[in-house]
């Protein structure tokens, strides 16, 4: 059960490029969340995805030397519902309907949220220098919070609030 919640239903082991493939396995299953129960559920979900991840990495990681494997991705699945509060929380706010969950922000996500988990700036690669499963979770909540933060600046741009 660890490795199945670890790897995302085991998208962790599809290559090249792990984390790729489970950021974008994590995207389906944020819309589902929206349509199901909007932005509370996805937040919920997402503090849930944190703590069940935190244990399946220390569950897969004991014992090796390697503390970050590449097919270990329930961390970008955490990291790419952040990259969406945003989007989600706007929509529950004005009370718009799923159809209207917008794939320029869902795409431009997806993008930053790799970007930032890639080049890992600070604090993203402070946390990531951890040798411990909360350290593989935390970088990719401050990556998702950096990628939040700049799908919302580039929104305000498109929609002319900049």
């Amino acid at each position: 059960m660890t490795r199945f919640i670890a790897t995302w239903f085991y998208s962790g082991l599809l290559r090249p490029a792990p984390g790729t493939w489970g950021t974008a396995a994590a995207l389906p299953f944020a819309v589902l969340l929206h349509a199901l129960g909007s932005f509370p559920a996805l937040a919920i979900a997402t503090l849930a995805a944190f703590f069940l991840g935190w244990w399946a990495t220390a569950q897969e990681t004991a014992g090796k030397d390697d503390h970050d494997p590449g097919e270990i991705v329930i961390d970008e699945v955490v990291g790419m519902w952040i990259t969406l509060f945003p989007l989600s929380g706007t929509l529950w706010f004005l009370e718009l309907d799923i159809t209207f969950l917008p794939w320029p922000g869902l795409l431009g996500g997806f993008v930053l949220f790799r970007l930032f988990d890639i080049l890992k700036p600070w604090p993203v690669s402070w946390a990531d220098r951890k040798s411990t499963p909360f350290g593989v979770m935390f970088d990719d909540v401050l990556a998702g919070i950096y990628a939040a933060t700049f799908t919302t600046i580039l929104a305000g741009f498109a929609h002319g609030y900049f």
